[in-house]
């Protein structure tokens, strides 16, 4: 019936490649579904969820002063 083309990431790319509210995965399926109607094949993504769930672990909090440090200022 179509192509499926499947995406593997690392979890550390996964927010990178969905993108705030899923804006950036929708665009990417939008532009598959045009090459497809142009070539008459219908084109799914299908983007693979890493193990251990999609956030990385993050790092500490900083204190106020270190992230004025950090700035510079």
């Amino acid at each position: 019936m179509g192509v499926l083309l499947t995406l593997s990431i690392s979890p550390v790319d996964m927010g990178k490649v969905i993108g705030r509210s899923g804006n950036t995965a929708k665009a990417i399926r939008t532009l598959l579904r045009v090459v497809g109607m142009k070539n008459n094949a219908r084109v799914n993504l299908k983007i693979n969820e890493p193990e251990g769930g999609m956030r990385p672990e993050r790092s500490t909090t900083k204190s106020v002063d270190e992230a004025m440090e950090d700035l510079k200022i």
